[in-house]
């Protein structure tokens, strides 16, 4: 009998042994992270533009409208953008093909912007708060060449000596409109885009002016008094920079258009200061185009100077000593972009979803950004666009052994890529504060952040860029559970509710991002 129970403990014991060495096989490699109340920014919203697209949308049919406004600004149909970028027009469509610009990216005077401004009211009606108008070029007929590009005429601003109080003016005859034949209030104003960019804004391309630091402070000068004698709340953005490193110090562009968090937030800039107008946003914001790359590991000595991580850390220290938050208005995929093929042709899958999550996350906490916006909402046959818009009669295909076929009707499609963006706007509301989360966090791993929204929900962010499932487990400042909405490759997981977890024990699948909201 002893024998017998020995032989009975004995395979007990293994038992026990071998489920405890699975449990611990199964936990190990578990990473762990903590959501602090350490308070960080501030967020504004989540956006994206009109550009070059919604004067066609928005004269289609009203079924196809319906999708594309529900996707883009419902918060229970679609991402429920916060911000709307509007695109406001300098009347190169009026002047057809002697305007030098590709026919697609012409644009009409507001007045006729039938098709934009149909989605201005769409996007109300559906809650969007915040709208954005932005200028790439003061209207033709202020311009000194007479056009809205500015065909090599070196880097100043393309608008005759005389009309800098007639372009405020001009702006501010547009504001006044949208809010009396749209109902559209217009929470802020740019009237100057890129205008430190290297690029040439030679036609035929595209509407565009660069312009010295001195004269987009005299231009902001103007506005800013227009705005007071007229009692226009608009707040007046200065500006939005092309490329990270123009804010920071002179790139490619001289130093007339260089230093320029130091040059417009510094009062001993004389000649450029415009902290100290009645009008002025306490914010400056900057495309982040080129700065996505390269990738590097805190090992490499370039970490903290260059590349996704150094350029976004630079930006953050340079904005601590200024009266002013920093806005990232606008992304889309670059040449430069190379681990996923650089922007020719559109992509609906996770690898450019991931991606463009991994600047997010980078742009909301290392650079502190307190708002996101995308490029252009909805695009053609390049990675720019949330939506893909088909264009009944263009041809499509011709790549690749593909036969080029016309297109039958105006369609849309969604992808991967707006319901990642989803996963943050969504969720993270307008006011709500992110807070700190400790961890490790992976360029090619986890990745997570954190927000407290004004009416006390946590949400946290989860991307997950690795191609194996990750076991995780979040302290979510004391919550337990959380109800986990996730977008991923696999069919049908596009900002989908799966269900209700505990913390404690998450798997994130592969190549996803997960926000888990809790209540």
């Amino acid at each position: 009998m002893y024998s017998s129970d020995m032989k009975k403990y004995s395979t007990l014991l293994l038992f026990v042994f071998a489920f405890a060495s699975i449990a611990v096989a199964k936990t190990k490699g578990v990473k762990e992270y903590r959501v602090t109340s350490d308070e960080k920014q501030v967020i504004d919203g989540f956006g994206a533009s009109d550009a070059w697209s919604f004067w066609r949308i928005g004269t289609w049919e009203d079924s196809l409208q319906t999708q594309v406004a529900d996707w883009l600004f419902s918060t229970e149909k679609g991402i429920g953008l916060s911000i709307w970028r509007f695109n406001a027009g300098a009347g190169s469509a009026t002047q057809g093909d002697s305007a030098k610009i590709n026919y697609d990216t012409r644009t009409e005077y507001f007045e006729n912007q039938t098709g934009q401004r149909k989605f201005l009211r769409l996007a109300k009606e559906r809650g969007v708060p915040t709208f954005l108008a932005f200028y790439n070029s003061p209207p033709v007929h202020l311009t000194e060449n007479g056009l809205a590009t500015n065909t090599g005429r070196g880097g100043t601003l393309n608008l005759r000596a005389d009309a800098y109080p007639d372009f405020a003016k001009y702006i501010a005859d547009m504001l006044e409109a949208a809010e009396k034949e749209d109902g559209i209030h217009f929470d802020y104003v740019c009237p100057v885009n890129e205008p430190d960019g290297h690029w040439n804004w030679q036609g035929p391309k595209q509407e565009g002016s660069p312009a010295t630091n001195r004269e987009v402070a005299r231009v902001a000068r103007e506005m800013s008094k227009e705005f007071v004698e007229r009692g226009i709340t608009t707040k007046i953005l200065i500006n939005e920079s092309s490329d990270y490193r123009c804010m920071l110090g002179v790139h490619e562009a001289g130093w007339e258009r260089g230093n320029e968090i130091q040059c417009f937030w510094n009062p001993d800039s004389i000649d450029t200061y415009v902290g100290n107008l009645p009008n002025i946003a306490r914010v400056m914001a900057g495309h982040s185009y080129w700065t996505n790359t390269p990738v590097l590991k805190p090992s490499d000595k370039r970490y903290e100077k260059i590349g996704l991580y150094g350029w976004r850390k630079r930006i953050a220290d340079a904005f601590k000593d200024i009266d002013a938050d920093f806005w990232s208005t606008e992304l889309c995929i670059m040449s430069n972009d190379e681990e996923i093929h650089g922007g020719g042709g559109f992509d609906f899958s996770m690898e450019v979803a991931l991606y463009v999550a991994r600047v997010m996350h980078y742009d909301l906490t290392v650079a502190n950004a307190r708002s996101w916006q995308w490029w252009r909402a909805a695009g053609g046959n390049y990675k720019d666009g949330l939506i893909r818009m088909y264009v009944k009669g263009e041809r499509t295909g011709g790549r690749g052994g593909v036969r080029r076929s016309m297109v039958q009707a105006n369609m849309v499609r969604d992808s991967k890529l707006m319901w990642t963006i989803g996963n943050f706007s969504r969720f993270v509301r307008p006011g709500a504060v992110r807070l700190d989360v400790e961890g490790e966090m992976a360029i090619d791993g986890v990745m997570l952040s954190a927000y407290r929204n004004a009416d006390g929900k946590v949400a946290v962010v989860a991307i997950n860029y690795s191609k194996e499932a990750q076991p995780v487990k979040i302290d979510a400042a004391g919550k337990k559970t959380a109800t986990a909405y996730r977008t991923s490759d696999v069919e049908g997981e596009s900002l989908k509710n799966v269900g209700t977890m505990k913390l404690k024990d998450v798997l994130l699948p592969a190549r996803s991002v997960t926000t888990f909201v809790c209540e």
